[in-house]
């Protein structure tokens, strides 16, 4: 089994285009110039709409900060970190109001038709099962998961991910919220 690990500080910060605020891609994945899977964190620090994706399934969740609206077409969403990750299309762009100050983001983008993509936050236990194409634990906070006979300890900013086809589920157990993001 692949197993590899990144943390958010070994990543570069890459301001936008628009000064609204920085993303750190912690994957692209198989390649960052052709990916079909791609990790980020983004830090936003001023209202505006968010940039296009089409071809692409979105997954949004706040992370640190008092939170966002995002104004996607079938009406108002109001994130904040004890929210559960939202799905969207990359085409929707919306628009995004800031609560009350920067938030930080987790982002996960698949191209569609990859396979059905999933976010959820972890409760200590969460599992991730072995039937997928590719997977992987964010820690927002200190996390361990168990894979096979071994615990991977995870800090603040880790990603640990993997794309081969182990059979074997993931279990994820800790002090810190954590995230599972899988394409099946």
């Amino acid at each position: 089994m692949n197993i590899h690990r990144i943390n958010l500080r070994q990543v570069p910060v890459q301001a936008w285009r628009n000064s609204g605020g920085s993303t750190r891609e912690l994957l692209a994945w198989p390649q960052v110039q052709a990916w079909q899977v791609r990790v980020s964190v983004a830090r936003i620090e001023q209202d505006g709409p968010f940039s296009a994706f089409p071809g692409i399934d979105r997954w949004f969740a706040v992370l640190d900060g008092a939170g966002v609206v995002l104004s996607l077409p079938e009406g108002e969403r109001r994130l904040s970190p004890a929210s559960r990750p939202l799905a969207f299309d990359g085409e929707a762009a919306p628009g995004c109001t800031l609560l009350s100050g920067a938030t930080t983001d987790l982002n996960l983008m698949v191209r569609r038709g990859l396979g059905d993509a999933q976010m959820w936050r972890a409760d200590s236990g969460a599992s991730i099962d072995g039937a997928t194409r590719w997977r992987a634990v964010y820690a927002a906070g200190p996390t361990a998961v168990d894979i096979e006979h071994l615990t991977e300890t995870l800090v603040a900013g880790d990603l640990l991910w993997s794309d081969s086809a182990d059979p074997d589920p993931w279990l994820v157990h800790g002090a810190g919220p954590a995230y599972c993001l899988v394409v099946r």
